[in-house]
């Protein structure tokens, strides 16, 4: 037993998030458009591989919500074929970068950027599962799933299959909201889980005609990628869809990490090593053809609260998996569609950083606006290139501010005019300066004071030389420039 201190904890922990895992495994994959097993093998593996590995010891990995949107997009333009092949280079890319040592440079990633992007997919989620909770088919774009839901709506009200479909997808939501205002003892039940068996009593009881999960066995959706699919690769779509599944995984993973770290006292996470066991997995999960998998906060941190000590628990919960799987797949046969919907509606609306958008638009506007940027570029165009726009928002706002910059000009009627310079001269900031000097008067001296500069760029250095020729080409005496004082960052400025 002293091999095994804290066998009990873990062992109890593991059941609690086997609960939870089962039903979001099955709606991550019916809403990635995929069979609902291959959301469980992906668990299965994101036990008992990943669990396996080194990185952080705590942390759960699985299929996610938050990859949904990605995989259906990768569905829809490729088949369910051609997943496999992307998922498994998409892990050897992770496996790449976690031995190159780039895992932690994830955490440099600006944070509205990363809400942004989960904010953008919560939205995505919530609108095509709310088609799917009412039994009808989404449009493919995130913009025509919003415009189209009033139409959906009045066409869901005139059929009784439909709203059947939206009561038990409603009724499924309500549960998970209210289960958590319950007593504790009740609470041990996850929440999700719990609305799941509810949802499939009331359809059997009633015999409502709502459509439920199509099973396949375990053993019949395992598709190792063949050569037809890895002639894809041959197309250079299907890479952007690689790197896309790469880096938002990463992404995704360790973000989910930082925030687990935070909520236990035991090892910290090391990211590279984190990247390379999610990388190992996703390898598997594509020679196996199944989900792609992140580590999962819901999961984590259900993981943490149940008591977990060591990474046995998130082994032990791939074990029940596969057990279930294996053992029990009528079971998955019998749970209604809308429900899992429901369960995924929820899942996307607490994707939406609500108050983490009112914090930093009281705080720091320009962030919340690259947030909403990020998320609105994701509704409307697609999740990849709507989290490159956002990444590309904040890299121009940060030079923007890095490139701060002061002129102050002292002219006192008679004698050289002063002017003083100070913080970094960039591009970026080019015109402003050009406009005021070439403002000054042509007939007067002046004294350009640049000791004030932490730096001073190419282009900058070369206009100044310009604007000092020109100031003196007049037969005004040349401008007497006084350098910076830090000698690697900037270049001598003359007037020649």
């Amino acid at each position: 037993m002293s091999k095994f201190p804290y066998l009990k904890q873990d062992f109890l922990a593991s059941i609690v998030v086997f609960l939870v895992a089962v039903p979001l495994c099955v709606g991550v994959a019916v809403a990635s458009g995929v069979p609902a097993e291959l959301g469980l093998i992906t668990g299965i593996v994101g036990g008992l591989v990943t669990g396996l590995m080194r990185g952080s010891s705590l942390q759960v990995s699985g299929p996610a919500a938050g990859l949904t949107v990605l995989v259906f997009e990768a569905v829809s333009e490729f088949g369910v074929a051609t997943l496999g092949v992307i998922v498994l280079f998409a892990g050897l890319l992770q496996l790449a970068m976690g031995f190159l040592g780039i895992g932690r440079w994830f955490r440099a990633i600006s944070v509205s950027v990363v809400e942004g992007m989960l904010c953008g997919i919560g939205l995505v989620i919530i609108a095509g599962q709310i088609y799917a909770a009412a039994g009808l088919k989404a449009p493919e774009s995130g913009l025509g799933k919003i415009a189209g839901l009033p139409g959906a709506f009045t066409d869901a009200l005139g059929s009784t299959s439909a709203l059947a479909s939206l009561a038990i997808g409603a009724g499924t939501i309500a549960v998970i909201v209210l289960w958590k205002k319950l007593p504790k003892a009740v609470q041990t039940v996850p929440g999700a889980l719990a609305a799941v068996v509810l949802a499939t009593v009331a359809t059997l009881a009633f015999s409502l005609p709502v459509a439920t999960v199509q099973v396949e066995g375990l053993l019949g959706v395992i598709q190792p990628p063949g050569a037809e699919a890895f002639g894809e690769l041959a197309s250079p779509a299907i890479w952007g869809t690689i790197i896309a599944f790469a880096l938002i995984a990463s992404a995704e993973s360790l973000f989910s990490a930082a925030a687990v770290d935070r909520l236990h006292d035991g090892p910290r996470t090391e990211y590279n090593k984190e990247m390379i066991a999610q990388g190992a997995g996703n390898t598997l999960c594509g020679l196996l053809g199944a989900l792609p998998m992140t580590a999962v906060i819901v999961r984590s941190s259900a993981n943490v609260s149940a008591g977990a000590k060591t990474k046995a628990s998130r082994v032990l919960h791939g074990v029940w998996l596969l057990l279930f799987a294996a053992a029990m797949p009528w079971a998955l046969a019998l749970i209604p569609v809308p429900a899992l919907a429901g369960i995924l509606v929820h899942a996307g609306w607490k994707l939406i950083p609500f108050r983490q958008i009112s914090a930093l638009w009281r705080a720091h506007k320009g962030e919340a606006l690259i947030l909403v940027a990020t998320a609105v570029s994701i509704v409307a165009v697609n999740m990849f290139e709507g989290v490159l726009i956002g990444l590309a928002l904040s890299v121009v706002k940060t030079a923007w501010e890095a490139s701060h910059i002061r002129l102050e000009i002292i002219d006192k009627g008679a004698g050289p005019i002063q002017a003083y310079l100070s913080g970094n001269a960039t591009f970026l900031r080019l015109p402003k300066i050009l406009d005021s000097l070439e403002s000054l008067p042509q007939d007067r001296p002046v004294e350009l004071d640049l000791k004030g500069l932490h730096h001073l760029d190419h282009a900058c250095r070369t206009a100044l030389e310009n604007w000092a020729e020109r100031h003196s080409a007049t037969g005004t005496e040349p401008v007497k420039v006084t350098e910076p004082e830090a000698p690697a960052e900037a270049e001598k400025v003359t007037a020649s």
